[in-house]
């Protein structure tokens, strides 16, 4: 094996990203190493290559990025007894402690000293990536690698979805990039009586209706809380899933809730955000949960037998698979809100 790989890394305190050679991924003897073959794209590297104010606070250069992933096990430790060289895994990319306090009481997926990769270490968008034995997911032989590669924000969709315990409940989601997209048909199939999407983006918004919103609405439509209350009675949405991380889709999200009503907020803001606490949750008695990335390993199951029974069809939002060399082309999808889910490829495949 060679020494070294191509890999995405952040090198400079700048917007963009440089395919640059680095040394392999050493491994000790409780790791895998994986040659990666598909990576998904997603917003939290768009912070990144963007270099907004949260990518500029939270990463230390330099970093290679990425962390959806699917790829084979082409080495393992001396210790590694649960996986084999050629399976084909993915990986959970909270790399948590697992001896605090919340690793111990089954929250290890919010560890107090979690790494995460493609943010706090290494990660994904290169050849080779270094996983410990503990986070492998192995994967279903009937989940396509494409779905496979993307099953990290879809655990993100589920756990948002499961959360907030939408069963027979009206539910509103503000954002419908990729993850925002990937809640409906979880929705659906998690038993939601009625999902109505919103976003600035008329073909995400054509798409949010093709895979099973109700209605949709433009978050620029002056009326949308009047019309949201509308629909469900007068009341407002039992439940709101939040994924853009804008603050004034939060506000407006937080008005369509009924009183009593669960709000689950996953997006990620840019920056700090102004909320009147008061009249938006306190008032309204509302149930506030904040999102962070999956229940380890319990999304995982949930994720991998929802996709496999057929209820959650990944195929109408994964737009775009790219060569990994287009990284550019991808990011400027993104930025224009052209695509909905992008996977680069790393072994020479293209759609």
């Amino acid at each position: 094996m060679a020494s070294t790989m191509q890999a995405l890394s952040k090198v400079k305190p700048q917007p963009g990203f440089v395919l640059n050679e680095v040394p392999i991924p050493k491994i000790g003897p409780t790791d895998v190493l994986i040659r990666v073959e598909k990576a998904g794209v997603c917003g939290t590297d768009f912070h990144i290559y963007s270099w907004d104010k949260w990518a500029q606070a939270r990463i230390h250069l330099p970093c290679v990025i990425g962390h959806e992933f699917m790829g084979r096990v082409t080495a393992i430790g001396d210790a590694v007894r649960s996986v084999a060289v050629g399976e084909r895994v993915s990986a959970e990319g909270h790399i948590a402690d697992l001896t605090c306090f919340l690793c111990r009481t089954g929250e290890a997926h919010i560890c107090e000293r979690v790494k995460i990769i493609g943010v706090d270490r290494d990660g994904s968008f290169a050849e080779y990536v270094a996983m410990p034995e503990y986070n492998i997911w192995k994967l279903d032989p009937t989940i396509p690698d494409e779905y496979a590669a993307i099953f990290d924000p879809l655990g993100n969709a589920v756990h948002t979805v499961m959360a907030a315990g939408v069963s027979t409940k009206s539910v509103v989601i503000t954002g419908v990039g990729s993850i925002g997209l990937m809640a409906i048909p979880v929705a659906r199939a998690a038993g939601a009586a009625a999902v109505y999407a919103i976003d600035v983006n008329p073909a995400k918004l054509e798409l949010a209706k093709r895979l099973g919103a109700d209605e949709v609405f433009s978050a620029t439509d002056p009326n949308l809380v009047d019309e949201i209350h509308k629909r469900t009675n007068g009341d407002g949405a039992d439940v709101l899933l939040e994924m853009s991380g804008s603050g004034s889709a939060i506000d407006t999200g937080l008005q369509m809730v009924r009183n009593g009503g669960r709000a689950a907020l996953l997006g990620i803001p840019s920056d700090n955000i102004s909320i009147n606490l008061a009249e938006r949750i306190i008032f309204k008695g509302l149930t506030v949960l904040g999102i962070n990335g999956r229940k380890m390993f319990e999304t995982w199951y949930q994720t991998q037998a929802l996709v496999k029974s057929g209820r959650v069809d990944l195929h109408p939002i994964i737009t775009h698979i790219l060569p990994f060399t287009e990284f550019d082309h991808a990011f400027e999808l993104m930025r224009t809100g052209t695509a909905a889910k992008i996977v680069l490829d790393l072994k020479g495949e293209r759609a």
